[in-house]
């Protein structure tokens, strides 16, 4: 029998919770530096309410009405319309999608547990802006740290998984999340009052016209995607768990606002220190992890809020890899009958080995390239900037053209006439237009 959610709050703290990660907290602010700023993040709010909001409904509704996981659902869907069976294969595109992601997510959890033992232990008791950078880069160099706080991080998402969806999952969003989303608040309430705060608002809210390219809007619908859990499986996954009582759209809509505000609150979080410590906002992937410890090392009761910080950003990558692996273990239960408990086991040993290949991409086989990619590279630029649009780009497809009008009305009942009307035509029209336009001319 298809387990469900107790709550409407609970699918939602699982959903936010799987959206709501590192995508929001680690990437959007290295990604803003990046891509031109201001620019970025006008293109990434452009992304997320013209495709990201119809996909995010579309998603949930085909998790909801095919009562499976993704290529079960979707196979269920294209045949009660009458259509082929061959449909299943976009839930398989899905999940590879998520499967690649949690193997290059899951080393940067282990950099976040491991920075929160280096919070608890020393609270980065005067460690200087240049400092910040060399013990980044040294956590980098050491593959035995990394691979042994990366099993860390997977071993607490086993245990979740393991325990299924009622026993696992659902108690542990409930209060994490939220308590994550308040610590951002009061972390940018902080900054609010601190120096580089003005040029950090006016650097994300003041977009420079003419960085505005194809590949920022590839960045930027990459981003959006990768933030709210588009085209990687979760989000259908946890639809197929939606008592049917539940609106979707409002839920659809609780999920991306608060998504969206934790985003763009971390790069008000973090590029107020970027700017006060002479930090550059274009350092990439490291920037959280060199710019908050040195600001943790200044502020009055530093250390405790370092280990509150790194707790709850563990968390969030926590609950974001549980929506990755989910599905994954979901897929294996019903195609090859496995016990819930096997079924996590065989996700969580495939997962190490990729998480494996991910930490030595950083050290002993960096000179392993695919074009300008090392392989952890590659790996992220295909699943994040070519797997996740084609993803979306064929949701939209399928749900807006293959889904009847009369199942999709049924799945939406709450939702008005016109707002039905307005979603299935962006659904069906600019939505995968859109999608197409920004990977031909990134990719071009």
């Amino acid at each position: 029998m298809q387990p469900q959610f107790t709550s409407s709050f609970s699918f939602l703290m699982a959903a936010t919770g799987f959206a709501v990660g590192l995508g929001n907290i680690w990437r959007f602010p290295y990604m803003t530096g990046e891509n031109g700023g201001g620019a970025f993040v006008l293109a990434y709010l452009l992304c997320v309410g013209i495709i990201g909001i119809p996909i995010v409904i579309a998603e949930i509704l085909a998790g909801r009405s095919g009562g499976a996981h993704p290529p079960l659902a979707i196979g269920r869907l294209a045949q009660a319309g009458g259509h082929s069976k061959q449909w299943r294969h976009l839930g398989h595109l899905n999940l590879l999608t998520a499967f690649l992601l949690v193997g290059t997510y899951c080393v940067v959890a282990g950099w976040v547990i491991w920075y929160l033992y280096k919070a608890a232990s020393t609270g980065f008791a005067g460690v200087t802006a240049m400092e910040a950078v060399a013990g980044f880069e040294q956590v980098q160099a050491s593959i035995g740290g990394m691979l042994a706080w990366t099993l860390v991080g997977l071993l607490l998402v086993g245990g979740i998984i393991y325990s299924g969806v009622n026993r696992g999952i659902e108690p542990s969003v409930r209060v994490l999340m939220p308590a994550l989303i308040l610590l951002v608040i009061a972390l940018v309430a902080y900054n609010a009052f601190q120096p580089g705060f003005g040029q950090a608002v006016s650097y994300l809210f003041t977009p420079d016209f003419s960085k505005l390219s194809g590949e920022t809007f590839l960045a930027a619908v990459g981003q959006a995607f990768f933030s709210i859990g588009v085209a990687m499986a979760g989000m259908m996954m946890f639809g197929a768990y939606l008592p049917p009582h539940v609106s979707i759209a409002r839920c659809a809509l609780a999920i991306i606002a608060i998504d969206t505000l934790v985003a763009l609150l971390a790069g008000v979080m973090i590029f107020p220190m970027v700017f006060r410590f002479g930090l550059d906002p274009e350092s990439g992937a490291g920037l959280i992890f060199e710019t908050l410890p040195v600001v943790f090392a200044q502020m009055p009761g530093g250390q405790l809020v370092a280990v509150v910080f790194f707790l709850l950003l563990m968390v969030a990558a926590i609950t974001s890899m549980v929506g990755f692996m989910e599905p994954v273990v979901a897929w294996l239960e019903e195609k090859y009958h496995q016990s819930r408990h096997l079924a996590t086991l065989c996700t969580l040993a495939a997962v190490i080995l990729v998480g494996a290949a991910s930490v030595m991409s950083y050290t002993t086989i960096a000179e392993l390239t695919v074009g300008p990619f090392n392989l952890n590279g590659f790996l992220d630029y295909l699943s994040g900037q070519i797997m996740l649009p084609v993803g979306g780009l064929f949701i939209a497809i399928f749900v807006g053209w293959r889904v009847s009008n009369e199942r999709a009305r049924k799945e939406l009942p709450q939702m008005s006439d016109r707002a039905f009307a307005a979603w299935r035509f962006l659904i069906r029209y600019p939505v995968p237009l859109a999608i197409a336009v920004i990977l031909v001319t990134g990719l071009g």
